[in-house]
């Protein structure tokens, strides 16, 4: 079996990378409190890419690990955290495209002829990015939560460790496998309570 001494710390480090990246978008990311703090079109597009970028990187990392054949690696807590992320992350995509579309209409009509209608409808355009930008910071704050606190749990007892504890000691969030000889428990013989007399042909 390989040495896989230091794997768990790496994981861990990845985790806590993908949420840093995360949390820096949010950042990026502010509720305008009026219509001259809007983000642009261009920022907004940018905005957008970068997050569905991030969600595809969620995706990479489960795939990577999902096709890692080692029999030492349990990497099954790793891709849950991964996977647990990428459900308020793409709540976070749904919402900033609502609020996208809504910056798209205030760049399309930004010179058409002023109007009441016009007004109310550049007025309610700007509350639903208002809404949907606060609920974008929300999930992504989630996300950097979410992905913080799997790598927090993650367990690095090395095998030969998890080898001397019991089943009800071992971590569950370790990244570790036992081999199968070290996992199976002692066999005992299987002794029949009745064995019956062979039967002999007449």
């Amino acid at each position: 079996m390989k040495d896989h001494t230091g794997r768990a710390a790496l994981e861990q480090g990845q985790l806590y990378l993908t949420a840093q990246e995360f949390d820096r978008l949010r950042a990026d990311i502010s509720v305008p409190t009026t219509p001259g703090s809007l983000p642009d079109i261009v920022t907004a597009a940018q905005r957008l890419a970068i997050l569905t970028d991030l969600i595809k990187n969620l995706s990479d990392e489960v795939l990577f690990r999902a096709t890692d054949g080692d029999p030492g690696l349990n990497l099954a807590p790793v891709i849950s955290a991964f996977t647990s992320a990428a459900v308020p992350a793409g709540r976070a995509v749904e919402h900033y495209t609502e609020a996208f579309h809504q910056v798209s209409f205030l760049n399309q009509f930004a010179d058409a002829p002023h109007s009441g209608d016009l007004r109310d409808a550049r007025q309610a355009a700007f509350h639903v990015i208002q809404e949907r930008l606060e609920y974008v910071r929300d999930n992504l704050q989630e996300v950097v939560g979410t992905l913080r606190g799997e790598a927090d749990r993650l367990d690095g007892t090395l095998p030969r460790i998890l080898a001397a504890l019991s089943r009800s000691a071992s971590p569950a969030n370790s990244i570790y496998r036992l081999s199968p000889e070290a996992d199976a428990p002692a066999q005992t013989p299987i002794r029949l309570a009745y064995t019956p007399a062979p039967r002999h042909a007449r």
